[in-house]
């Protein structure tokens, strides 16, 4: 048996034996930086430009390596991984099509501020600019939906770059930064000095808030009637969570979390009134149009959250906290601005905040509005609900499992059925709305939590987008249960076609999908089906048995449709309630 303190010792020596300067190419110069770095798993796919960072992976044993089936994979999985442990995640991919299979995840990480650093190959720096086979600008093409990038020229800046580039991406507001490392640099040689300092000018983020506007928020908190906090990501990617609980009971404020946010805050809580926006719950967006006070903690003030704009929270005095500056007053206009990192603001607010005390009356009205209008849909003995099954997913386990989605109706309801009580529990692609993104990302988070139960939730359609994956499942053993939520169609698209477009249907029908019960099986994994309430429990309960990876195909009623919903154009209380109603 091998003790803790034997494990430690052995990656304190691993460590030691990283550091020593020694002559070695710029491909071992990546490994040995990567380790430096405290990074334990990468997710990639070889190709010829990359050719020497594999080679010196031959036998290299310090970090995981999971080959992926696809470069896009590969980088949902490492965001995966980033979001369930609050590390940076990493990817390698070739150069040319490689590197740009990789931009949908960059762009959903720099949307959703996920650390990553994303590695990839190019052609040898004599060749750059000439079109050569596999050549493609990666620098230029992401230079949008990157947080910073770097092209390497010489192999002596690879430690620095490298130390760099861990630095940016998982400080100030996090996001991607890639390295582009051309094939002549990872093959040259030269003395490896490890780098522990760093120094950019330019980028010094503000962590610690300017006083007197903590001294305003809270003297608005004191004046206020109606006060509303509505908590974004930036609660979790802080590690703020606790903070947060301490502010709300210090507080006693009203919470409602934005769908990044969801586990940022405890759901059991009687001071939690749910989702906000397009598909929030009726207590959230009636408080929201009705506070006097809204104070937005890590949230970016979201389309899908404020519908329409000039009628968002028309009687609120906005505060707003965020690490980044340029969120601040971007799209709602802001009475108390507070840029600084979420958990240290919070921390100093908590040493003098104080109940708002006027808000006793706000409190009941915000719960009645909770207990008289709460979550609903029409369940059915003959057919499968979706909504029903996500209930029967959360009470099976818990509410304790990390769960991914993939992007349409069925990420709705898991926002709006399973209740989330940890943070870093809960991976979805927010800005982005990344089909595809959803099994794979369940891949990297059960890499980064081996102990821990992983759940993906998918439709149809993203299944099929990632499917390929199964196959790393598959081989490496790795235990994600999935759900398939099948409604043979594209569920949200159809849902606006009926709702906005007058049951104009076009291009949706997904009746020709494969058998994802024999989809899974070919690839090696346990498959089930589930049509009715009495299958999917004996089924999902199979799949939580089994030790391995598990697909459960559900076949739900293809016509359900999400309610809350706010259309395009209008204020968030104006919902469309549906079953509700």
């Amino acid at each position: 048996m091998v003790t803790q303190s034997a494990t430690l010792k052995s990656k304190e020596e691993i460590i030691e034996r990283m550091k020593k300067p020694e002559v070695i190419t710029g491909s071992e110069m990546l490994l040995r930086s990567l380790v430096l770095e405290g990074v334990e798993c990468v997710f990639g796919y070889p190709g010829g430009a990359v050719l020497y960072i594999y080679d010196a992976m031959h036998g290299f044993k310090d970090f995981h390596h999971v080959l992926t089936r696809h470069e896009q994979g590969a980088i949902h999985a490492a965001d995966g991984y980033a979001r369930a442990s609050g590390k940076v995640g990493v990817c390698i991919a070739t150069s040319g099509p490689g590197a740009t299979n990789l931009v949908t995840g960059i762009a959903t990480a720099y949307m959703d501020s996920v650390p990553l650093v994303v590695i990839t190959g190019n052609v040898a720096t004599s060749a750059i600019g000439t079109d050569a086979f596999q050549e493609a600008d990666i620098t230029g093409i992401t230079m949008p939906i990157t947080k910073h990038s770097y092209l390497v020229r010489r192999v002596e800046d690879l430690p620095r770059i490298i130390h760099e580039a861990f630095h940016i991406a998982n400080t100030g507001r996090k996001g991607p930064v890639l390295i582009d490392i051309p094939k002549d640099v990872s093959a040259a040689k030269a003395l490896f000095k490890p780098v522990t300092e760093v120094n950019i000018r330019g980028y010094n983020p503000t962590v610690a808030p300017h006083k007197p506007q903590i001294d305003k928020l809270l003297q608005a908190i004191a004046e206020a009637e109606r006060p509303l906090i509505l908590a974004g990501g930036g609660v979790i990617y802080s590690g703020g969570h606790e903070e947060l609980y301490e502010f709300v009971t210090k507080t006693n404020i009203p919470v409602t979390t934005t769908l990044l946010g969801l586990g940022g805050f405890p759901s059991g809580h009687e001071l939690w009134l749910g989702m906000p926006g397009m598909h929030g719950t009726y207590a959230s967006n009636k408080a929201i149009q009705a506070a006097d006070l809204l104070i937005n903690i890590g949230a970016r003030f979201d389309d899908r959250v404020t519908m329409k704009l000039s009628g968002f929270a028309p009687n609120a005095k906005i505060a707003h906290i965020d690490i980044d500056p340029a969120e601040i007053g971007k799209n709602v206009p802001t009475d108390i601005p507070i840029v600084g990192d979420i958990k240290t603001v919070l921390t100093i607010i908590n040493r003098e905040a104080k109940p708002a005390a006027k808000a006793d009356a706000w409190r009941a009205q915000t719960q009645a509005w909770k207990k008289e209008v709460p979550l609903k849909y029409k369940d059915s003995d003959t057919e499968l609900k979706p909504q029903w099954v996500i209930e029967m997913i959360h009470d099976t386990t818990g509410g304790d499992a990390i769960v991914t989605t993939d992007v349409g109706q069925h990420q709705m309801w898991a926002a709006q059925f399973y209740r989330f009580n940890k943070p870093r529990s809960w991976i979805t692609s927010g800005g982005l709305g990344t089909m595809g993104f959803g099994f794979p990302s369940a891949i990297g988070a059960q890499m980064a939590h081996p102990d821990r139960l992983v759940v993906s939730i998918n439709g149809d359609g993203g299944m099929q987008m990632c499917a390929q994956e199964l196959a790393v499942c598959a081989i490496n053993n790795i235990p994600v249960k999935v759900a398939i939520i099948n409604n043979q169609v594209l569920g949200m698209v159809r849902q606006w076609q009926e709702i906005i477009y007058d049951n104009r249907y076009s291009h949706i029908d997904l009746a020709g999908s494969p058998d994802f019960v024999k989809l899974a099986e070919a690839y090696g994994v346990k498959g089930f089906r589930a049509t009715n309430k009495e299958e999917a429990r004996s089924a999902w309960e199979a799949a939580l048995r089994h030790p391995g990876p598990a697909v459960v195909e559900f076949v739900v009623r293809k016509e359900e449709n999400v309610y809350p919903m706010v259309t395009q154009g209008n204020t968030i209380d104006e919902m469309i309630m549906g079953d509700a109603e």
